[in-house]
């Protein structure tokens, strides 16, 4: 199909474009900016006067339950929430049931995605068989299945040689490795930042040296082995620290934060509000301080949406006892907004956080509008305000913490391959 995006405003980051022009789709890439190519005739004009036209979004934490866990969603309605929140591609961490450490359960995930013809699926397999931390998996062929990182997701990995030789051995092939920092004894069994909100309301709490302390031995294990390290979820301003000093090192590692620890701390915890039991938790006002400089100064590369959608019995419980995890697919580009209104940054560096930085820590050429490039595209109207509601919500869950906000930047079109996957 050929499409005609006229009187837009085009932000592509990675071109330093910011410029009301129209786009020229045509087999599913973008064919031409400004000016029509020879012979172009459009099936279809979208007059995106008063729009903004940009790379669609690429998430870099998307739980998409599927296998296993389908009473909390199921991959139609994750994908369906994804594209209306002008996500265009998504990584998925492999804490499925069972774990994604098989190629036969990679190929389905990624056959299942394909056939619903709507975002770009990226499988991150299991770094270690079943997620216990004992066994390799057969990285190479995970590889040649489609994943395009190993991760532990949450799970632990107490056994620092066994880490070492997944580095040793991702190394050798130049894979990604990608960890979230906790040291799982010092976390055991805690629900909440170790400040003055869990002493108060006698919540069990994880304190952030244990993500300083695991983040410090994947960084001397990075530097000892020259493995392509990619940090999840940095949650506490001494892990920004450590990170920053590892890149002026010149250690190849890369860093994304959620959107939630963007714009929320402990203080949001309020009385036992459950839609905030997250992980990693939410910490101080000084911490969060600390992210958001992380992120304006390169320190942080991307914001993702660490969308964890969770079963509403599991959610409707007391804090330390509800399950962690909060809905955040459709949430993600208003998010983003916020925070660069309130930093007061172009629209474009923000953007960059959440589609050209992410395409480059999964290797892709993506998340960007350059003549040739795929034609994977959010048009979205930055002006219109709505409610944050969960009945709304396309996702199966429908936990957020930012439930009664009212966001600006609503999604019209959200296209993949040059296809129109959403229209709003």
């Amino acid at each position: 199909m050929n499409i005609h995006i006229k009187n837009g405003r085009l932000i592509d980051p990675k071109n330093n474009l910011d410029a009301v022009q129209d786009v020229f789709i045509a087999a599913g890439r973008i064919a031409a900016l400004g000016v029509a190519p020879p012979r172009f005739a459009a099936d279809r004009v979208i007059d995106a006067s008063g729009l903004i036209v940009a790379p669609g979004l690429i998430d870099l934490a998307a739980r998409l339950r599927e296998p296993g866990y389908e009473y909390r969603a199921t991959l139609e309605s994750e994908m369906e929430a994804a594209v209306a929140g002008g996500i265009t591609s998504l990584a998925c961490p492999p804490d499925t049931e069972p774990p994604l450490d098989e190629p036969g359960l990679v190929e389905m995930l990624k056959h299942r995605a394909k056939n619903l013809n709507q975002a770009h699926v990226y499988p991150v397999a299991a770094l270690t068989s079943a997620l216990k931390g004992q066994e390799l998996t057969e990285m190479a062929e995970l590889a040649d299945a489609g994943c395009v990182a190993f991760s532990q997701a949450d799970a632990p990995l107490t056994d620092t040689r066994v880490l070492l030789r997944a580095m040793q051995y991702a190394a050798t092939f130049n894979f990604s490795v990608w960890l979230r920092p906790q040291d799982s004894f010092l976390a055991k069994n805690g629900v909440a930042h170790d400040g003055e909100v869990a002493t108060r309301c006698g919540l069990p709490a994880i304190p952030v040296c244990a993500e300083t302390i695991a983040l410090s031995t994947m960084l001397a294990l990075a530097q000892e082995t020259g493995v392509k390290l990619h940090i999840c979820r940095i949650s506490s301003a001494a892990g920004v620290e450590l990170i920053r000093a590892a890149k002026q090192q010149g250690l190849p590692v890369t860093c994304d934060v959620s959107m939630n620890h963007v714009h929320l701390s402990e203080m949001d915890i309020g009385f036992f509000d459950p839609n905030c039991h997250l992980i990693p938790p939410l910490r101080s006002l000084r911490d969060r301080a600390a992210l958001r400089a992380g992120l304006l100064d390169g320190t942080i590369d991307a914001i993702c949406s660490n969308h964890a959608p969770v079963d509403e019995d599991a959610k409707q419980l007391p804090f330390a006892e509800a399950e962690a995890g909060a809905t955040g697919l459709e949430l993600l580009l208003p998010l983003v907004l916020k925070w660069a209104q309130q930093e007061k940054l172009t629209l474009s560096g923000a953007l960059a956080k959440a589609t050209l930085q992410p395409a480059q820590i999964l290797g892709l050429d993506a998340g960007h509008l350059s003549v040739g490039a795929t034609a994977d595209v959010c048009v979205f109207d930055p002006e219109t305000y709505w409610k944050v509601e969960p009945a709304a919500l396309k996702s199966q869950g429908k936990n957020t913490p930012f439930t009664g906000l009212e966001v600006q930047g609503r999604v019209r079109y959200t296209l993949v391959d040059g296809q129109i996957v959403y229209q709003g």
